[in-house]
């Protein structure tokens, strides 16, 4: 039987990939782990429901040309079957009641695919729980034609209110000053508590051996164990790095010190080179050490030059310039799929030697990530590799 699953790292010859659907997507109603105040788009604190229709008609033309470019150079694409429940209706568990849920566009928020395994995150939001419906029936699918297909989830979390820090989101913003914000970031305090793991698959970085996962408001210090556990036991020799990114002071976005997800933080075109978010920098010291102790050259990511303007959003863009421009997506080494907006991104890279393939997908982004959050690879040609031989001990 052929072999569907196979994908150790973001940048080896890509061969087959999932791409998300913006249709479906909410503004989801206020939960414990995460509010959105969209005023100005017509959704103020405590209001919700779907995004406009010309919105994801928008989205959906520039997901195609995408799609396309990638069938060009003989990339399979499969989409998400949107469930029902994703259409702006309650869900629950026998422990809540979840008025809508978010959408399945960003399809590498919840599944970390690495090796032949397909991994369900547990995810820290209600309104992502159910999520995992709209890929179910591919995965199914690949474990009945794949006799070396791995699937398996997570453990559900209830995700009760002993799994949130009770009063978070009013004190972030009516009580702690910025300094109390950026302390709390630095010991890893969120709105997460400890009552049980939580961990989102984008937050992780996979580089064969090594999987560098962010220390986030959506990852939480048993959500890391948990990985770091599991891969022990699946693949010995699979070693799990939290890593740590710093924040600047910003008045103009108040959620600096909230980080969410790896992928606007750092990109790896090619073995050896990885280029780095010049606001929010790696912090964590072994991280730099093991990157320099195996030869690998750091690089500050050029500054983002587009200005978003969108009114309805899941990423912070209300006329600013995001460091969305550091999620890009790799179907080669030194070939990447990279926002075409993003001008001074793509000297940089041209001048660093990566074939830069422009993809304009502004209109996407406003729905919850770029072309990093939307694809999630299934097949890379290649096998597990080491390349950090040289490992910091502890670390």
């Amino acid at each position: 039987m052929a072999k569907i699953v196979n994908c150790w790292n973001e940048w080896d010859p890509l061969k087959h990939v999932i791409i998300g659907r913006p249709e479906g997507t909410n503004v989801p109603a206020p939960e414990p782990a995460w509010w959105y105040d969209l005023p100005e788009g017509g959704y103020p604190l405590g209001s919700y429901g779907p995004f406009p229709q010309e919105m994801v008609d928008a989205a959906n033309e520039q997901m195609n040309y995408f799609i396309k470019t990638l069938e060009k150079r003989g990339i399979k694409v499969d989409r998400p079957t949107i469930h029902p429940c994703m259409f702006n209706v309650p869900v629950s568990t026998p422990d809540w009641t979840q008025l809508n849920m978010h959408g399945v566009n960003n399809v590498r928020d919840v599944f970390l695919v690495h090796g032949n395994y397909i991994i369900e995150a547990t995810t820290c939001r209600r309104s992502r729980w159910y999520e995992y419906l709209n890929l179910r029936p591919l995965f199914v699918e690949w474990f009945k034609k794949d006799p070396e297909v791995v699937h398996f989830g997570a453990p559900k979390p209830r995700l009760t209110d002993k799994s949130y820090v009770r009063n978070y989101y009013y004190d972030f913003n009516n009580v702690w000053t910025d300094e109390e914000k950026k302390q709390r970031l630095y010991n890893w305090e969120f709105q997460l508590s400890e009552e049980e793991p939580l961990w989102d698959a984008a937050d992780a970085w996979r580089c064969g051996k090594d999987i560098f996962h962010q220390a986030s408001c959506i990852t939480n210090r048993g959500g890391m164990d948990w990985l770091k556990r599991t891969f022990a036991a699946l693949e010995p020799g699979i070693r799990v790095h939290e890593v740590q990114f710093d924040t600047p002071d910003d008045p103009k976005k108040p959620n600096n010190h909230h980080p969410w997800h790896i992928d606007v933080n750092l990109c790896i075109p090619r073995p050896g080179l990885c280029i780095y978010n010049a606001d929010w920098k790696p912090r964590t010291p072994e991280f730099w050490e093991l990157f320099k102790k195996n030869d690998w050259e750091l690089v500050e990511a050029a500054r983002p030059t587009y200005v978003h303007k969108n009114l309805v959003y899941l990423t912070d863009l209300y006329e600013s310039k995001s460091w969305i421009s550091v999620n890009t997506f790799s179907i080669a080494p030194n070939v990447m799929c990279v926002e075409a907006h993003e001008t001074a991104f793509i000297e940089q890279l041209t001048k660093l030697g990566v074939e830069v393939i422009p993809i304009p997908y502004e209109k996407v982004i406003p729905f919850g990530g770029a072309l990093h959050c939307t694809t999630l690879d299934i097949y890379r040609e290649g096998k597990c590799e080491d390349y950090f031989p040289k490992q910091i001990p502890g670390y």
